[in-house]
């Protein structure tokens, strides 16, 4: 039985017909990892997903970035890829205020995405007072205001920390998870 992933985060160049994200997510991964042995496993896995050759090619990128900082998972992310998710999605979150569209809520999620990729290593409460000062400028049109446009974000960054720790392996973020 395949796994459903339609709610799960796509990394670049991923659904698509051509190979492009498994020597880039290979050698992401490895970074991610810390070493030499972890690159090698995570390359492969994520590999893996787009064939053979993507787990070879992968698994040798991995290896080779495997001393790599934990950063470059973040940025393995698919921005547009996130935004489809959450376009789709947003309506079933239990903060979207009645008569509220995309076009409030979707800068609050890419703000969350973004966060994340600048601060993987860190807790979305740790930087949160950076996001919300950023918040003014990341805004565009949304009339929300930080104190609801936090939730989006911290969903969006959540579902991109999860993402990536599913991809690596053991405990990243020794969160016990």
């Amino acid at each position: 039985m395949k796994e459903d992933r339609s709610d799960k985060p796509m990394a670049k160049g991923q659904g698509t017909d051509k190979h492009k994200a498994a020597t880039g997510t290979g050698a992401v991964l490895g970074g991610a990892a810390g070493g030499v042995a972890g690159g090698t496993a995570a390359g492969a896995a994520i590999g893996g997903m787009t064939g053979p050759v993507g787990a070879a090619v992968g698994a040798a990128a991995g290896a080779v970035a495997g001393a790599l900082a934990g950063k470059g998972i973040a940025k393995a992310v698919d921005p547009a890829a996130e935004d489809k998710y959450w376009r789709d999605n947003y309506a079933s979150r239990p903060y979207i205020a009645s008569g509220s569209t995309y076009d409030d809520y979707g800068p609050a999620y890419r703000h969350g995405v973004e966060g994340y990729t600048r601060y993987p290593d860190r807790s979305f409460d740790e930087v949160e007072p950076d996001l919300s000062r950023d918040w003014g400028t990341s805004r565009g049109s949304s009339t929300l205001e930080w104190e609801r446009a936090r939730h989006a974000s911290r969903d969006a960054w959540d579902r991109v920390k999860n993402a990536a720790e599913r991809a690596m392996p053991g405990d990243s973020d020794r969160d016990g998870r």
